[in-house]
């Protein structure tokens, strides 16, 4: 059936507006963020709504049930879903990276195809299919316009389902029915087959009114010469927002041709199963049991009874209520002099409530220039949020200290490196707080530096700082004023016990392969700048004893570096993690550098160093690392194998100002199996403090050489765990899938980081 004249002036309208966002950009990516005006799409002022109205479609993004719709939900939307259409089980997570792009990442069950057509293999476990998709906004909706957006799915997979996309979506607000959203798309690929309209993209050059058949052995390769390519087909529907609290209907055209449906390696080859459509329309109910689950009922294909359910929540708004002491009232310090003041009263009353541990206080009273100073140096050891911090010690500074002293600071320092100075103007700032002067705002009075350098004392009292420090008591010229110093006692060991889980999703020879353990974690500081550390693991629980891979029979393959997975989790209750002494120091105000040496991760031990640039505040940061790495034996935690190699990468860190609170970083270098190539890794960080990222790993490796997947990749989510304690805390925990393991792009796993010590110092804006 072709498209009615009306259907496809409509449907020309949306390619055209999403066309022209595209070309007036020049490249998909920058179909830049909109702006956070009123969402048109949302039911008028004075009826309830949802934060996050629209729900998501069998594959994963927002959608209907086999089609996907324009719309995106609000920053940090996060969506489990699990859908069961009889042939396919899918299992999805559905991240809104953006106001205007969404991310899935999927898992199809092909319940009547095994994995491989070796039983040897993998057994009798069905194929598991990996999919990525991707949608971006064009347009956002306005009064007369729709939502338009592209969508490519199954992007680098096996092509099974690979196809792109261009929809548009327009809601019809009623005051006593509800809201009627409505959808129309133009198909390619999968979304194509029913070839029932035609390929505006032929008008541009005949290339695309063919479509190339075949998939890339392996899969894993993103086929850039498919996309928007060969027959296109119509679909739309629509769904119904009803007047019963969290019911919504849902009907669609569905644009496929289930007779094209392949199996790979069929159960009963004999007789392959064969899926039957007796009608082109889907129709389906969802339910919002309440905010955070919903269920799903469908009839598709006019013969099939379909049901899931999804887990929503946005990471975004993720907060826990802290018993953290509140800021202080601002009072008039009692104190007539610096020498009244009780420094290790003031120095735990810090560490309390703002997470600073001081190491060393400075007191400086210059009188050639009428300025009394005091200078902590400190390090952070709880919260994430350092202006929180920051406001809560000088409402303490200002309570306690003289009235007399005209300038706070506040040195962040960590493992012997100045990382950031907070410095606070004393009279502007109690005049702002007390409410003296009522136009005063107290953040006026806070600016960022470089660490100070330490001057030493009169009373022979040691440079606070380690590698910062110097003894000089004169500088540029400036005669300083009479010095006093404080020094506190210095913590030199510490330790922490947290559970641990690796995992692998999608193997052949089970779908979920985990350890559960327990890691011990210990340091010992013999300088503020040396320390050695180490970890310890215990077994609890883990199934890689089923993983298979143990023999690559290609015929040059690669050193195995991570494929030998299996013997590291699986020979050892007790194992030594990694220990490894380290040193930490810096050249100059935004110049540092490390070195180390030891068992420096599970698989590899060796030595190496790293050299970073970070200049404060700044956008960009660059650095260097470099290691010979030695492979260590499986079933000894202290014995090495033959294997080496001298890996090491150059690694630029950027923080664009087009995509706010996002980190690109670029590493180029040689890999652990000795290819040489370039990871792309990017991460956006929510206002919660959850990080989203992914990573794709591209090197001289042939595919041949590499294996099924193509290429390394991956994705992580990052959690602070304040989000689940009622006091802050800076500690992580992460979450990574990488969808198949091999040994190309493989890099080293130092637990010694340079930009993530020096983290406090990135980009904020506003901030000098």
């Amino acid at each position: 059936m072709k498209l009615k004249p009306l259907a496809l002036v409509m449907l020309k309208t949306v390619v055209l507006a999403a066309t022209y966002s595209v070309a007036g950009a020049g490249v998909l990516l920058p179909l830049m963020p909109a702006a956070h005006a009123q969402d048109r799409s949302e039911p008028p002022t004075g009826q309830s709504f949802q934060r996050d109205p629209y729900t998501t479609s069998d594959y994963g993004g927002v959608g209907l049930l086999q089609t996907p719709t324009a719309r995106m939900n609000s920053e940090g939307h996060l969506t489990l879903g699990y859908y069961d259409t009889d042939d396919y089980r899918r299992t999805s997570i559905t991240l809104q990276l953006f106001d205007w792009m969404e991310a899935t990442a999927r898992y199809t069950d092909l319940r009547y195809s095994f994995y491989s057509r070796d039983p040897e293999f993998s057994g009798d476990q069905t194929l598991k299919d990996k999919g990525f998709d991707l949608k971006f906004r064009a347009l956002k909706e306005s009064k007369w316009l729709p939502e338009v957006a592209i969508g490519l799915r199954d992007l680098g997979g096996t092509g099974l389902f690979g196809g792109e996309y261009i929809v548009g979506s327009k809601a019809w607000h009623t005051e006593n029915l509800g809201t009627f959203d409505f959808h129309l798309g133009l198909g390619f690929g999968y979304l194509g087959r029913r070839d029932n309209s035609y390929n505006p993209f032929c008008e541009i050059t005949d290339e695309f009114c063919g479509r190339p058949r075949g998939t890339t052995p392996g899969g894993g390769d993103i086929e850039w010469e498919k996309m928007f390519k060969g027959p296109a087909a119509t679909f739309g529907g629509v769904e119904w927002r009803t007047p019963i609290q969290g019911l919504r209907l849902k009907a669609e055209y569905d644009p496929n041709d289930y007779q094209s449906e392949r199996l790979p390696a069929p159960i009963d080859p004999e007789n392959p199963r064969q899926i039957v459509q007796d009608s082109f329309w889907n129709f389906g109910a969802e339910y919002a049991y309440n905010n955070l689950i919903n269920l799903k009922l469908g009839y598709q294909r006019g013969n099939t009874m379909t049901f899931g359910f999804s887990l929503r929540y946005n990471l975004a708004t993720a907060y826990q209520v802290k018993t953290e002491p509140p800021l202080r009232d601002a009072k008039r310090s009692s104190a007539q002099g610096f020498s009244d003041v009780d420094l290790n009263r003031l120095s735990q009353a810090l560490l309390n409530e703002t997470g600073f541990a001081v190491k060393a206080v400075e007191h400086d009273n210059n009188e050639a220039v009428q300025q009394e100073r005091v200078t902590l140096y400190a390090e952070q050891t709880r919260y994430r949020d350092r202006e929180e911090a920051v406001e809560k010690a000088a409402r303490i500074l200002s309570n306690e200290l003289p009235e007399s002293v005209t300038r706070y600071e506040i040195a962040e320092i960590k493992d012997g490196l100045g990382i950031v100075q907070y410095n606070v103007n004393a009279p502007f700032y109690k005049s702002a707080a007390r409410g003296e002067r009522f136009y005063r705002e107290e953040d006026d009075a806070f600016t960022l530096s470089n660490v100070r350098v330490a001057r030493g004392s009169t009373t022979g009292q040691t440079t606070p700082t380690g590698g910062v420090g110097s003894s000089a008591t004169e500088t540029s010229g400036v005669t300083r004023g009479r010095t006093t110093g404080y020094q506190a006692t210095r913590t030199k060991a510490g330790y922490s016990i947290t559970p641990n889980l690796s995992q692998s999703f999608g193997g052949a020879e089970d779908f979920y392969i985990y350890q559960l353990a327990m890691m011990g974690e210990g340091y010992y500081h013999f300088t503020p700048n040396l320390r050695v550390s180490g970890t310890v693991g215990v077994n609890i629980v883990n199934n890689y004893d089923e993983f298979n891979f143990l023999v690559d029979d290609l015929e040059n393959p690669l050193p195995r570096v991570r494929t030998r997975i299996r013997e590291y989790y699986d020979n050892q209750d007790l194992w030594l993690q990694n220990l490894q002494l380290v040193y930490t120091d810096q050249a100059s105000d935004s110049v540092y550098y490390a070195l180390y040496g030891g068992y420096l991760e599970r698989i590899f031990g060796g030595i190496g160093g790293e050299i970073l640039y970070r200049p404060l505040n700044s956008r960009f940061a660059f650095g260097v690392d470099l290691n010979w790495a030695k492979q260590r034996e499986p079933d000894n935690s202290f014995g090495f194998e033959d294997y080496d190699v001298l890996t090491g990468h150059a690694s630029i860190y950027w923080q664009p100002e087009f995509l706010p609170q996002s980190l690109i970083k670029l590493q180029a270098g040689r890999f652990l199996a000795g290819d040489e190539g370039v990871q792309v890794d990017f991460s956006h960080q929510f206002d919660s403090g959850v990080r989203a990222g992914a990573y794709a790993a591209f090197t001289n490796v042939s595919r041949e050489e590499y294996g099924e997947g193509g290429f390394t990749k991956g994705f992580y989510i990052s959690i602070p765990f304040d989000l689940f304690t009622v006091r802050n805390t800076l500690a992580r925990g992460r979450i990574g899938w990488q969808p198949i393991t091999r040994d190309g792009g493989q890099m080293l796993n130092r637990s010694i980081n340079l930009y993530e010590t020096t983290e406090a110092r990135g980009y904020k804006a506003g901030q000098n």
